[in-house]
């Protein structure tokens, strides 16, 4: 079972990828690590340390030149295409269940109502145009609105709107892994292009950290409110997901990988060959490193809250 978050520019978008299975009867988490979340492309407040470091750092990096006004940012957001990638959050709302080893449709159509209400798109926009008014520098935006706003850089937009938000991930993903089989067996330059595009997005290697923390800090915030009960403190979860970082590095890779194929299969070499130039820009590196930071802090808070509103939903619960 996989769920993507859908998300345009080069941002990510996010897997369930199913580890092992928790029984579904048992409310209780013990030393079974369940799901997994995947990125495409985008992380959260690592327990507080990683986000903070990643704002420091950028708000270190921007001291020099003058933060973007708000209006500026709220363009910015369009012309590149963070705003669908914020939008789209809402779709890994089906992660929260199934971290817990149930699915999103036991919960009944309150369960809609329910994740409408937390992942407000009004009030995730709001998040991240607070936390970017603060830390992202007019140098680099205009350096990323300079390269979205022309016209390869809004074909991409476009191709990676359409892409993200389909919503039969399983399809988009069998789709994507079938180009990669074929364009191997082809000897094609675009699987190396692929990989790079993907080593630049996530030039920090944060991504991976910043998911296992996303489900930590959501299954504490699930232990608290009484959703489930775990028999393992947060650093024995988290030492339980780094016991697993090997396979899910790898797993991540292949979803990366299996999502540039499909959602870039109708740009030529060429064009593909110049976004990869683009995103290797020390600048626009290091607007992905804070748009990581932003997406993923937004995306750990709203499950955060996700796991509080659980405790008044029960299988079943229908309208």
């Amino acid at each position: 079972m996989s769920r993507a978050a859908g998300c345009k520019g080069p941002f990510p978008s996010f897997e369930i990828i199913v580890i092992s299975h928790c029984p579904v009867p048992q409310k209780s988490y013990d030393s079974c690590m369940t799901r997994s979340f995947m990125p495409h492309r985008w992380p959260r407040l690592l327990a507080a340390p990683l986000l903070m470091a990643l704002i420091v750092v950028n708000l270190a990096a921007a001291s020099p030149v003058r933060a973007a006004n708000r209006d500026r940012i709220e363009a910015f957001l369009n012309v590149t295409g963070f705003d669908v990638a914020l939008d789209s959050i809402r779709f890994s709302a089906s992660a929260a269940p199934e971290m817990l080893g149930v699915q999103a449709r036991d919960f009944g159509s309150e369960w809609k109502r329910l994740t409408d209400k937390v992942f407000d798109t009004a009030q995730m926009h709001s998040m991240a145009l607070d936390m970017l008014e603060q830390t992202l520098s007019d140098e680099n935006l205009n350096f990323a609105v300079e390269f979205y706003a022309g016209d390869l850089g809004q074909r991409l937009v476009e191709a990676e709107n359409a892409s993200h938000m389909i919503e039969d991930d399983d399809a988009k993903k069998g789709e994507g892994e079938q180009i990669v089989a074929d364009l191997v067996e082809q000897g094609s330059p675009r699987i190396e292009l692929f990989k790079r595009m993907n080593r630049a997005i996530d030039s920090d290697g944060s991504s991976l950290k910043a998911i296992e923390e996303i489900q930590v800090r959501f299954l504490m915030a699930a232990s608290a409110a009484g959703v489930v009960d775990l028999t393992m403190d947060a650093d024995e979860l988290r030492a339980a997901l780094k016991a697993r970082e090997p396979e899910m590095r790898i797993a991540l890779q292949k979803s990366a990988l299996a999502g540039s194929a499909f959602t870039y299969q109708r740009f030529s070499d060429d064009d593909l060959g110049l976004y990869t130039e683009a995103l290797e820009a020390p600048e626009m590196r290091q607007v992905y490193e804070l748009l990581n930071a932003v997406q993923y802090e937004i995306m750990a808070n709203r499950f955060e809250a996700l796991a509080a509103e659980m405790a008044e939903l029960r299988p079943g619960q229908d309208i």
